[in-house]
């Protein structure tokens, strides 16, 4: 005997691949350096906070028109860098004039 595999009633189509748009990598940066800022940025006077911010608004104008995904890494990075970038500031201001005050007083 012999037996015969059934044909489907419709042919076998098949599935079309649906590729999820690419990661911004600026987005991932400015996450990344504004979640370094957070933890270390003080060592580093506050560049990676600034480095976040500006990653950060350049990953919001590549993710605007939906080509990259990766919108929501850019808006943490900006919070993170914005929201610690002016203490890591006056932080370095405070550690300069102090150091120049401190070694021209007697």
């Amino acid at each position: 005997m012999t037996y015969h595999q059934p044909t489907p009633p419709y042919p076998l189509v098949p599935a079309p691949s649906v590729r999820p748009p690419l990661t911004s990598g600026l987005a991932t940066a400015s996450l990344v350096l504004g979640i370094f800022g957070v933890l270390g940025g003080w060592c580093l006077f506050g560049l990676p906070c600034v480095l976040a911010v500006i990653l950060g608004h350049v990953a919001m104008r590549e993710t605007r028109d939906g080509t990259r995904s990766g919108h929501g890494m850019a808006v943490a990075g900006l919070v993170l860098g914005y929201v610690f970038v002016g203490p890591m500031i006056g932080f370095t201001f405070l550690m300069f004039f102090g150091g120049v005050l401190g070694a021209a007083a007697p």
